[in-house]
């Protein structure tokens, strides 16, 4: 029998060191073409789609990674664009962007490694963000860090780049299809004229560049193209999943000054972040959207491995990181400025550690 949540419900799952050690979340995701829709997954270098195949022969797709998930998810806290009605969600983390070039804006939540981000040493932030980290470290205290930039917490930090300091994720979450087939695609580029006729080129020039992709004709558009055998998506004939994580075993090991109430506050952050309804189009040839026919349903995991379920919604979650938020206090807004000097120092900073490890290697 599902149970409906109340703060003190919540609470105990920060506080209690007895209690379950992660909520999980699976749903069943569908194209909008409808089940069997062809969908893309990204493509990575050298690999193409990354496509397992398992020992029984099912090949496993990955649509969205754990980190590409993060990045999707972290924005959603960030204040909305003028013009467009207030994020209620901006709130409840501090709202601190990097003012670089003209006048441009870039919000700490888009930084691709959070705190620990190259635009956060190279920027006034610098001292402040290595002094949270530094917190960390030497007296496990991650505070700061919540004050700072508390989403490095839900998503995780590693300040490879300084300090070392290293934070797991609290909310993971990763979308996979099941038992797919590999689709290809051809295409065929026409020129809307003939350019050797218009005495653009000669005709012997066309005749020795067309149908070369690589050709500087082909290139320039001026010639017939034609493209064969690239990546076309895929068909998924088993379920299209996303399963989202949040581990309460790494939320309470934070500590620090009022821990407590920090400890709350990353995990309504948390939960606000896992019980939002994802992001539908993750890139070209990919939208999806939950099956209503199958409600994903969310999950308590306690030691022992039994399974409760439990009644989150997206309007429970905010509820409770707001009152939660107002427990601990968030930290304040700001604009700060990026520093072309701290960039460069960092960068031969970077450079003095590499010429140290081929020292040592030598």
């Amino acid at each position: 029998m599902t149970q409906l949540l109340s703060h003190a419900e919540i609470d105990a799952w920060a506080d209690d060191p007895r209690g379950p050690v992660a909520l999980h979340l699976k749903q069943k995701l569908l194209p909008v073409e409808g089940e069997g829709g062809v969908i893309f997954p990204p493509t990575y270098a050298d690999i193409g789609y990354n496509i397992d195949e398992l020992a029984d022969g099912t090949r496993v797709a990955t649509i969205d990674s754990v980190g590409a998930q993060a990045n999707r998810m972290e924005p959603i806290f960030k204040t909305a664009p003028a013009g467009r009605p207030e994020n209620p969600l901006s709130r409840l983390v501090p709202q601190i962007d990097i003012a670089y070039g003209n006048a441009k804006l870039v919000s700490i939540l888009e930084a691709g490694h959070r705190l620990g981000d190259a635009i956060v040493r190279a920027s006034e932030l610098k001292d402040e963000a290595r002094a949270a980290f530094d917190l960390h470290l030497d007296n496990n205290d991650s505070s700061a860090i919540a004050r700072l930039a508390p989403t490095s917490l839900v998503f995780g930090v590693w300040d490879s780049r300084d300090t070392q300091a290293k934070l797991p994720r609290i909310v993971q979450a990763v979308v996979r299809a099941w038992d797919v087939a590999p689709l290809r695609r051809s295409a065929q580029y026409n020129p809307p004229i003939d350019y050797a006729a218009l005495e653009v080129f000669s005709p012997e020039e066309k005749a020795k560049q067309e149908g070369d992709p690589k050709s500087p004709l082909a290139k320039r558009g001026f010639v017939h193209v034609p493209a064969g055998a690239a990546p076309g998506g895929i068909v998924a004939r088993g379920p299209i999943e996303r399963d989202v994580t949040v581990n309460l075993v790494a939320l309470r090991r934070l500590d620090g000054e009022k821990g407590r109430e920090l400890r709350r506050y990353i995990l309504g952050l948390a939960l606000v972040a896992a019980a939002e309804p994802p992001e539908a189009f993750l890139r070209q040839g990919c939208l999806l959207t939950p099956d209503p026919d199958h409600p994903g349903a969310w999950t308590a995991v306690g030691r022992d491995g039994r399974r409760i379920p439990v009644a989150l919604t997206a309007e429970g979650a905010l509820d409770y990181a707001a009152a939660a938020a107002r427990a601990f206090g968030v930290g304040r807004n700001r604009t700060v400025e990026f520093r072309k000097a701290l960039a460069q120092e960092d960068l031969a900073e970077g450079d003095k550690k590499k010429a140290g490890k081929k020292a040592k290697a030598g």
